[in-house]
């Protein structure tokens, strides 16, 4: 699995970030676990100046913490935290994908509709790293059909703590099928221009992305969380 960055006309310091961030969410870094500026240049192939940049973006979504004495690690979520994320990720979500239904423009309903068949194509790929990535293009999609910049800013940080779970949820057998579905119920309720339907896809969906999350927490990880 490669983390680097490609020279492609977005930021670097956004590609960058990205990378570290997909890096986390597929269990590269662990929880508790120190990342080295070194490392991480070596495995976005940025400069170092470019890695702090990003290491600060991360802190400020609550990805990563940094301490005097062991500089910046990657944060360890207790079991209530993440199931308080879920909670609120799952309300959010669901008045995105209601607010879509009521209000989105065909054209960005039928945006929705190309991201999530990529998905679909995307969903068998081997590799771990072009499935999330793919996900994410999905997710962002239906944030910008949305169109509240509110609710899409407090989405996506949202979404990005959501990362310290995604790992947990991914290993879960069965888990990647079991969203597809799911999402494609989402998006065909959005299609039908059916509000409630939807805001009910988005709860079911987030809700057994919890569940698999969920599972992963061990005594011991509650205990020693932040």
């Amino acid at each position: 699995m490669t983390f680097l960055v490609d020279k492609i006309p977005a930021p670097l310091r956004q590609q960058a970030t990205e990378s570290i961030r997909n890096s986390i969410a597929l269990g590269h870094f662990k929880p508790g676990q120190r990342l080295l500026e070194r490392e991480l240049c070596e495995m976005t192939g940025v400069s170092r100046t470019l890695v702090r940049e990003s290491l600060r973006q991360l802190e400020a979504e609550g990805l990563i913490a940094v301490s005097a004495n062991r500089g910046p690690v990657v944060v360890t979520l207790s079991r209530k935290q993440a199931a308080d994320i879920y909670a609120v990720r799952a309300l959010l979500e669901a008045l995105v994908a209601e607010t879509v239904a009521r209000n989105a423009p065909q054209s960005k309903i039928d945006s929705l509709v190309q991201a999530f068949e990529e998905l679909r194509r995307e969903i068998s790929d081997p590799a771990p790293l072009n499935r999330l990535m793919a996900k994410n293009r999905f997710y962002d999609c239906m944030i910008d059909c949305a169109d509240n910049d509110a609710l899409g800013t407090s989405l996506r940080m949202l979404n990005a703590r959501v990362t310290l779970l995604r790992s947990a949820s991914l290993q879960r057998p069965g888990r990647t099928a079991h969203s597809l579905n799911e999402l494609e119920l989402l998006v065909a309720a959005i299609r039908r221009r059916d509000p409630e339907a939807a805001h009910a896809a988005a709860i079911l969906h987030v809700r057994s992305a919890a569940a698999a999350a969920l599972e992963h927490f061990s005594e011991a990880q509650t205990r020693e969380a932040n």
